[in-house]
C-alpha cells in the first residue's frame, strides 16, 4: 500500500482532487477568479507537503495559472519573482559562502561555542536570544541573515567532531528552525518590530481617534512578556520534544574547543577581509532604517544619507560583490569567492519566494481576500474570550500562505466594524488578529525567515510542517492568556465594558 502513496501520479491526483473541492466548497458570493484562485493555493500547498513534483517547480504555477483565469497577465506575476527579498537572500548566501570559503566560520563557530557551551540545548537557546533580540529593533528576515552563517558555521563544526545521524540532523533542525521562530516570536515584542504591529497602530487610531494612544513602552510592556513567555516554551518544546539531541556535549568538551582555538593560530588575511565586509554588512543591515520611539526619533543611515531607495537586499548585493573583486591569499590567481563556488547557493529557494509572493498577489487580485473579508464581518460569538481564541486561530492559519502585512491590512478594518457592532473594546479583537498575523510557523512561504532556513538545507518542509503545527498551536494558546491578563493591566482593557470613544 505504501507504494501507492509514494507514487508521483497519485500523489498528483489527491492534489487535484482536493483544489477540486475547494472550488466546490467556497461561498457561492465570492467571484469565479477567487475559487479558482482558492484552488490553485490549495493544490500547491498540497504540492509543497508532498513534493510530489519539485517545491521550485511548484513555486512556477502561479506564473501559469493566474494569467490562465484572467486574475492577471504574466508581466504582472512575473516580477513578483524578483522581489528585493529574493536578492537579500541571495546576497545573504554569497556573503555566507565568502566565509566559508575564508575558513573564518569555523574560528567564529568554536568561539560561540566556547562562550555559550557545548550542550546543543543551550547553544539553541543561544541563537533564538539573539535572533529575538535583534528582531526587536530591525527586519525579522535581515535578524536571520545576520545570524544564518554563524549557524552553519555551528552546524558544519558539529558535523566535522562526529555529531551524526538523528542527532546531528534534529541539532540541524533545532538551530535552523530556533533562528526562523525566534526571529518572528522577537518581532512581537516592540511596534517597530514587525511591520502587521505598525498597521495596527496606523490603522487604530484612524478607525477610533478619541482612542488612547498605544504607545511604544505601551506595547513593549505587553508584547515583551508575550515574547519571552513564547521563546522560553518555544526551546523547550524544539529541543527536549520535537527535535531531541542525545549527545550530552557536541564538540567534545571545552578543552576540545580550547585545543582548536589554539591550533587555529592567529587570523589569516582571508579571514580577516571576508569577516570584515559580512561584519560592515551586519552593521548596515542593523543602522540603515529609522527607529521611532515615543518622543524621538534614531535615524539610520539611510534618511542621514538620503539614499532611502537601497534596502538590506541592496546592501547585500553590493557586498557580496566586492567578495569577487578582493584577491585571495590562500588560494593564489583566485578571489575570496569565485562564480563556480556559487552552486552552493540554494537557486531553487529563490523561486519558492516568488511562488509565495505571487499567490499572495492573486489572494488580493482575485477577490478572494474580499470573501475572507465577508466572512470575518458576520463574525457572532457568545463572548470576547471566544472571539479571541477564534480570531488567532484563522489568522494564524491563513497567513500560512499570504502575507501576514496584506492580512492584517485587510482583517483589521473588518474587526473593528466588527467590535463596534458587538458592542466591546476593538482592541480586544485587533490586537490579538496583529499578534497571530507573526504566528504561522509551518510553511516556508509563511514567512521570509522560514523561506531562507529552509534553503539551508537542514530543514525539509515536512519537517517545518511538524515542528510548526506545535509552534502555531503554541502561539494561538499564549496570545489568548497573556493578551487577556496583560491587556487589562497595561492597556486597562475591560472585556464587559464598552469604551466610551468606540462610539
Amino acid at each position: 500500500m505504501k507504494r501507492y502513496f509514494n507514487n508521483t501520479y497519485f500523489q498528483l491526483l489527491i492534489a487535484g482532487l482536493i483544489s477540486l473541492l475547494v472550488y466546490f466548497l467556497m461561498p457561492g458570493e465570492g467571484s469565479n477568479q477567487a475559487k479558482l484562485t482558492a484552488s490553485m493555493i490549495t493544490l500547491m500547498a498540497v504540492l509543497w507537503i508532498t513534493e510530489a513534483i519539485p517545491i521550485p517547480v511548484t513555486s512556477l504555477i502561479p506564473l501559469f495559472f493566474l494569467p490562465l483565469i484572467g486574475v492577471a497577465s504574466i508581466n504582472e506575476v512575473s516580477p513578483y519573482y524578483a522581489r528585493s527579498i529574493v536578492f537579500l537572500f541571495l546576497g545573504g548566501f554569497l556573503l555566507a559562502l565568502g566565509l566559508q570559503k575564508s575558513g573564518i566560520h569555523k574560528r567564529i563557530a568554536l568561539h560561540i561555542v566556547h562562550k555559550i557551551g557545548t550542550k546543543p540545548a543551550r547553544i539553541v537557546l543561544g541563537f533564538m536570544i539573539a535572533t529575538g533580540f535583534l528582531s526587536m529593533w530591525i527586519s525579522n528576515t535581515a535578524s536571520v541573515m545576520v545570524m544564518l552563517p554563524v549557524g552553519l558555521s555551528v552546524l558544519n563544526q558539529a558535523e566535522a567532531h562526529g555529531l551524526e545521524g538523528k542527532n546531528l540532523q534534529n541539532f540541524g533542525l533545532g538551530v535552523m528552525l530556533g533562528m526562523a521562530y525566534a526571529a518572528d516570536i522577537g518581532g512581537m515584542a516592540t511596534i517597530v518590530g514587525t511591520p502587521p504591529n505598525l498597521v495596527f497602530i496606523e490603522m487604530f487610531h484612524e478607525m477610533f481617534p478619541k482612542a488612547p494612544e498605544v504607545s511604544f513602552i505601551d506595547w513593549m510592556l505587553m508584547g515583551l512578556p508575550i515574547s519571552i513567555v513564547f521563546m522560553a516554551s518555544g526551546w523547550w518544546l524544539l529541543v527536549k520534544v520535537i527535535f531531541p539531541v542525545r549527545e550530552k556535549n557536541t564538540f567534545g568538551g571545552s578543552e576540545a574547543i580550547n585545543d582548536q582555538l589554539v591550533a587555529l593560530g592567529g587570523l589569516r588575511r582571508d579571514e580577516i577581509f571576508a569577516g570584515l565586509i559580512f561584519a560592515v554588512t551586519a552593521l548596515l543591515w542593523m543602522t540603515g532604517s529609522d527607529i521611532k520611539f515615543e518622543s524621538f526619533t534614531l535615524h539610520g543611515w539611510r534618511s542621514l544619507l538620503g539614499v532611502e531607495g537601497l534596502g538590506d537586499a541592496g546592501v547585500a548585493i553590493l557586498m557580496a560583490s566586492i567578495l569577487f573583486m578582493i584577491p585571495s591569499k590562500d588560494r593564489e590567481g583566485q578571489y575570496l569567492l569565485e562564480w563556480r563556488m556559487t552552486e552552493k547557493v540554494p537557486w531553487g529557494i529563490l523561486l519558492l519566494f516568488g511562488g509565495g509572493f505571487a499567490m499572495a498577489f492573486g489572494f488580493e487580485q482575485s477577490g478572494l481576500n474580499d470573501v475572507v473579508g465577508a466572512a470575518f464581518s458576520t463574525l457572532n460569538v457568545s463572548s470576547p474570550i471566544v472571539a479571541v481564541a477564534f480570531i488567532n486561530t484563522i489568522l494564524t492559519f491563513l497567513t500560512e500562505i499570504t502575507s501576514n502585512t496584506a492580512m492584517t491590512n485587510l482583517i483589521l478594518p473588518v474587526l473593528g466594524e466588527a467590535a463596534v457592532s458587538l458592542q466591546i473594546d476593538p482592541r480586544i479583537l485587533m490586537i490579538p488578529a496583529t499578534l497571530s498575523a507573526s504566528c504561522a510557523f509551518m510553511m516556508p512561504i509563511a514567512s521570509p525567515t522560514q523561506a531562507i532556513v529552509f534553503g539551508s538545507g537542514y530543514v525539509p518542509i515536512r519537517k517545518m510542517m511538524m515542528a510548526g503545527i506545535w509552534f502555531n498551536v503554541l502561539g494561538i494558546i499564549l496570545v489568548t492568556t497573556v493578551f487577556l491578563v496583560l491587556g487589562q493591566l497595561i492597556l486597562g482593557i475591560d472585556i464587559s465594558v464598552v469604551p466610551d470613544w468606540m462610539n
